[in-house]
């Protein structure tokens, strides 16, 4: 309690120093700016308020631009804690000492930040001819885990005072935003959470040219120490080195995009930290040359309703399809449902149309985005928390572009990863596969539908349709009995020809290759549920 209140103490005595008040009753204070007096306090407050501003800075919906543009200058350079220390913790984890565990153990760290250090080593041959594998041993800074945990809660209370006492708390949601960051920074302090993090990318990546992600050591690794093979590379910071090695910029830039994609879409889980300090590049061929990552203690995921929408949304704005786009929003309860579509578009127009067909030296995201957050606040666009992450890494990437190949046509190498991805989603081939996963457990309840079907009959009531796959009909179905056979029995009729297509003759890969059975069965089902969903447009229309 009483480390909690001292640090309060100095955080108002740093508060008042840089005339932070301002931000809350508007008056101007001190000779700079206030977004600088605000950085600077940060600053000093330390590594857990650098990492908060660095976050905020991510968040052109809630900030003004001049502010987000100071918060990403903020550098987190922390000095590095004792070597020696080092080599106790990690033996300390293992259960051994630092001889047994490793041929060599270099106590100067390689590298320093907020929340841990990295040391070289190197592991124990395994035979005669084994000169030890070299990797990397990433140890958690000591008492770490407290200071952010204390810091956090200092972070809830100021962002409750913030939330209450500013007129716009209920806007910018700062108690949601330390939520948001207070997650993301508890789970970069659990080391073995990270290990599995570059596990998982290295399986997806591990067979492309493209990237590499370091093998982990899981023996070695525990909450508060990470071993990792370690990676050569060249920092992608070292411009001039790269260029004197004749690495083709414009491969590399290309490249960098297509990872972002794929990992966003293709696999659902990306690297969410995708700064210069942790990319490196493979120059062996400096013509195509590759990506070297580390540092997995931020990743991204979406729910597959959100990943659906974003795919719809960039495809419908590579298309300059503003109409779909204003659709999607008020498909996903982004924006409310009585918005009116027709304005929504011509405002997304507005901000749109000026930046395509422009490398991308000419085009800001930051900025884009800035006016389409302004934009969408118009239209009481709700904050989608889930895609902070999503928002901070397209950043990223726009700054890794433009510093590597300013000519990069975003828009062109972007389009056709997207377009791969929604085919194999919802084109024939990944419903065939589909079918094929489910068609065995559908086949078992279909009886049980038809059954329970014809005793609702029977008694005149309508058909039930909680079960299963039937549900998303049932919305469409409930305001006429009869409309609910139709569909429902078209539905089960196609439902069964897809059954008997997939399960009952294996190897079908082309529609026109299915059994006449199946035909007849799919239309027969075609034409009942078409006249059941005709007759409910006939119903709405009246």
């Amino acid at each position: 309690m009483f480390g909690r209140s001292a640090r309060l103490w100095h955080i108002g005595r740093v508060v008042s120093r840089y005339g932070l008040r301002e931000f809350l009753d508007g008056k101007p204070r001190g000779t700079q700016p206030a977004a600088v007096r605000l950085r600077l306090a940060l600053e000093e407050l330390g590594p857990v308020f650098i990492k908060f501003g660095q976050a905020l800075s991510t968040r052109p919906d809630i900030l003004p631009p001049e502010l987000a543009l100071e918060l990403s200058k903020l550098q987190d350079q922390v000095p590095p804690f004792d070597g020696a220390q080092a080599r106790r913790i990690v033996e300390d984890a293992l259960g051994k000492d630092i001889g047994a565990l490793f041929d060599e153990f270099d106590e100067t760290p390689l590298a320093s930040a907020s929340v841990a250090q990295v040391h070289t080593a190197r592991l124990k041959p395994q035979a005669d001819n084994d000169p030890g594998f070299a990797v990397v041993v990433k140890v958690l800074r000591p008492g770490a885990e407290v200071s952010i945990r204390k810091d956090i809660e200092v972070l809830r209370a100021l962002a409750w005072l913030a939330e209450t006492l500013h007129p716009e708390g209920h806007r910018i949601r700062p108690r949601a935003v330390v939520e948001e960051y207070a997650t993301t920074l508890i789970d970069e302090l659990d080391l073995m959470r990270e290990g599995a993090n570059c596990a998982l990318l290295r399986r997806n990546w591990l067979s492309s040219p493209l990237i590499y992600h370091p093998l982990v050591f899981f023996d070695y690794t525990r909450a508060n120490v990470l071993v990792m093979e370690r990676l050569y590379g060249i920092s992608i910071r070292e411009m001039d080195r790269l260029r004197e090695l004749g690495v083709s910029f414009q491969v590399l830039a290309e490249r960098g995009v297509e990872i972002f994609f794929k990992q966003v879409f293709r696999d659902n889980f990306f690297h969410a930290d995708m700064h210069p300090g942790n990319i490196f590049v493979d120059a062996s061929n400096p013509a195509v040359p590759g990506y070297l990552a580390v540092d997995f203690g931020i990743v991204g995921t979406l729910t597959l309703h959100d990943q659906r929408y974003l795919a719809e949304n960039f495809l419908a704005f590579f298309n300059r399809d503003y109409r779909r786009v204003a659709e999607l929003h008020v498909e996903s309860k982004w924006i409310p449902a009585g918005t009116r579509v027709e304005a929504f578009e011509s405002a997304i127009r507005t901000v749109c149309e000026p930046i395509f067909g422009k490398p991308i030296k000419d085009i800001s995201f930051g900025f884009f985005l800035l006016r389409l957050f302004q934009i969408a606040r118009q239209f009481k666009y709700t904050v989608q928390p889930q895609l902070v992450l999503l928002q901070k890494t397209l950043l990223q990437v726009e700054g890794l572009g433009r510093q590597l190949y300013p000519e990069l046509d975003l828009w062109k190498t972007a389009k056709p990863i997207m377009e791969d991805w929604m085919r194999d989603r919802l084109g024939p081939g990944a419903m065939m596969a589909r079918v094929r996963r489910e068609g065995p457990l559908i086949a078992e309840m279909l009886p049980e539908l038809a059954a329970q079907a014809l005793k609702r009959l029977e008694r005149g009531e309508g058909l039930g349709l909680g079960d299963m796959s039937l549900q998303p009909l049932k919305i469409e179905m409930r305001r006429n009995g009869r409309r609910q056979m139709r569909v429902t029995l078209g539905s089960a009729c196609l439902l069964g020809a897809a059954v008997l297509a997939v399960v009952a003759v294996p190897g079908i890969t082309r529609w026109l290759d299915l059994p006449w059975p199946s035909w007849l069965l799919g239309l027969s089902g075609a034409w009942l549920a078409w006249r059941g969903l005709r007759e409910r447009a006939d119903d709405e229309a009246d």
